[in-house]
């Protein structure tokens, strides 16, 4: 039994009772939030899991579509098409609340070349490179939306860490102390008074 310092007065056992009501409100809520964490942790790292899956399979298609694309034409002009076909790319970091937590929101800005203004010429460039550039153009949007995803995670994981020691700490310990020292200072005070009846008593 965990006894906390603190005098068996009625005083105390009052405040210590509207302690442990508190810790019971906390304790629930954080169990509360850590669950609604964790539906969000694994929700976002299968979504992340898909993502990564496809990116893969887009890197391989581009990659595919690339080297096709040097087979009838020279090295000469795929890297000119390539160097051509760059786009000014930004991105804007802003935050979401999940239950409290603030976690990244990326958003992509590009600037594309309309398709009747494309810098190469298609005349001389196989359909294979203009798919390689689309797919990787693609790629690098997926990238940013999973870097997002997965520093999420990582947030979401650090929170839910902190938040499961939080509620291990209020059951195991902070909640059980409390319980332990107000049932002591009840028995003293049951105590004092059957030794005040008992004194009162003898001097009647």
């Amino acid at each position: 039994m965990a006894v906390l310092d603190i005098n068996p007065t009625r005083m105390e056992l009052n405040k210590l009772k509207d302690r442990l009501l508190t810790a019971r409100r906390g304790h629930k809520l954080l169990k509360d939030k850590r669950d609604g964490l964790m539906r969000k942790f694994l929700e976002t790292a299968k979504k992340a899991a898909k993502f990564r899956i496809q990116i893969e399979k887009d890197i391989l298609n581009a990659n595919l579509q690339f080297e096709l694309s040097k087979v009838n034409t020279s090295p000469q002009l795929v890297n000119t098409a390539v160097i051509m076909s760059r786009q000014d790319l930004t991105v804007d970091i802003s935050t979401s609340n999940i239950m409290g937590v603030c976690t990244p929101s990326f958003s992509i800005n590009k600037r594309h070349n309309s398709s009747e203004n494309i810098s190469y010429s298609l005349s001389q460039n196989s359909a294979h490179l203009d798919n390689s550039i689309h797919l990787y153009d693609d790629i690098i949007s997926k990238l940013i939306t999973l870097s997002e995803l997965e520093k999420t995670i990582s947030i979401l994981s650090d929170e839910i860490n902190q938040t499961r020691r939080k509620v291990n700490a209020l059951e195991h310990l902070i909640i059980p102390n409390y319980q332990d020292t107000i049932r002591f200072i009840t028995l003293k005070l049951d105590e004092n008074e059957r030794s005040n009846i008992a004194r009162l008593s003898r001097a009647k």
